[in-house]
């Protein structure tokens, strides 16, 4: 495990966050006023390549190599690191796996509709952001899976009809080849949670609805963790309302109330990441149990922020910290800390739904047995 900040790579994330800000920027100045995701992405066709979808060659990953993983469980890599004070056992992870799709971080130097695998900088990012400050939450519950795939362009969003869509639609098609080879060669049959954030939640909610549902694979999932987009539930699982259900799904997008740019609709699926609720209830700072940018360094800020779900949205009201000052999508949009503002509540929240799922699958195989030994007692077949 990896219990140092990790260093390497800062200047990328920094280089992301300015190009996302660069946008919000030109929005305000055009006087836009976005309240979703698909209208707001649309305003970012100075990202969009010149030339046509059809006209891009980017080759395909290969599952089978680890170099086309963000994390592996048999690697040392960004989704290893935990912050200061947090001590995990390895042994106690190895029952239940992690399949976690990163979101957008094509954003520098945009020049195909689809990340080139071999792209340094996108990379960088994938790893000293997504996994080291969304994925390694997952790391004291699981083993953490998360391929790199060949993502589209933000702008992508905004034209779902044309190149855009093409676009969406070969990433998705990495992300169940990724999955598909996660299933076969990886899982060996132990129950899984899917994880995502943003351009990930929505490749995630679709490889739910087309690959999970429905299925064998639909009685392994824990939990399904699809932040940072808009998810109306439309998948067809159930909805999480405690801290312990299992085989459901979780989702918010953080904001505070006069956000300029919302990224939620009304009548999406909010789960308030602290109360693991689905109502209007305020949860108060004080019961967030810790906050963290590894940017800012790996020590655990307590009672940052409270949350209350309304209309969809996670309301953020108030935050106790410097350490979260980063907007890329504009003044109270808080896209970038969704994971980061509810770390250890989402690491307990994890170990206590995969506790809660080890423990029924165990009360199954106890029924079975009981069943088995009654059948054959009576001559039963």
């Amino acid at each position: 495990m990896l219990g140092i900040r990790l260093a390497a790579g800062e200047e990328s994330v920094k280089k992301f966050l300015i190009g996302l800000g660069i946008v919000v920027v030109l929005l305000v100045i055009l006087g836009t006023v976005f309240r979703g995701p698909i209208m707001m992405l649309a305003g970012m066709a100075f990202m969009t390549p010149e030339h046509s979808f059809s006209e891009d060659q980017i080759a395909p990953p290969n599952y089978a190599d680890a170099s086309y993983w963000a994390a592996l469980p048999d690697l040392e890599d960004s989704a290893d690191i935990v912050p200061a004070g947090i001590i995990i056992d390895p042994s106690t992870t190895t029952d239940v796996d992690v399949f976690f799709v990163h979101p957008t971080t094509y954003v520098v130097d945009v020049k195909h509709w689809n990340q080139p695998l071999e792209n340094k900088v996108a990379n960088q990012i994938t790893d000293q952001w997504s996994m080291r400050d969304q994925a390694s939450i997952f790391n004291g519950c699981c083993q953490v899976y998360a391929p790199r795939y060949r993502q589209a362009v933000l702008s992508s969003f905004g034209d779902l009809e044309g190149d855009g869509g093409r676009a969406l639609d070969l990433a998705y098609q990495d992300v169940k080849a990724a999955f598909d080879y996660f299933i076969s060669q990886h899982n060996k049959g132990r129950p899984f949670i899917i994880a995502a954030h943003s351009q990930g939640a929505f490749h995630a909610n679709r490889l739910i609805k087309e690959t999970v549902r429905d299925t064998e694979l639909q009685q392994q999932m824990v939990a399904a963790y699809l932040i940072g987009f808009s998810i109306d539930g439309s998948n067809g699982i159930d909805i999480c309302t405690s801290a312990t259900q299992i085989g459901c799904q979780i989702s918010w997008n953080a904001n505070a109330p006069d956000a300029m740019v919302i990224l939620s609709e009304p009548g999406d699926i909010c789960i308030n990441p602290i109360t693991w609720t689905a109502d209007d209830a305020m949860a108060s700072p004080e019961e967030n149990l810790g906050s963290i940018s590894f940017g800012n360094g790996d020590v655990i800020e307590p009672n940052v922020t409270g949350a209350q779900c309304l209309k969809g949205q996670l309301l953020i009201e108030e935050i106790r910290s410097e350490n979260f000052a980063d907007r890329p999508f504009g003044p109270g949009n808080y896209h970038t800390y969704d994971y980061s503002f509810f770390h250890m509540n989402i690491r307990a929240n994890a170990k206590a739904r995969v506790s809660a799922f080890l423990k029924a699958q165990q009360r199954g195989e106890a029924d079975d047995a009981l069943l088995r030994t009654l059948m054959q007692e009576t001559g039963a077949e």
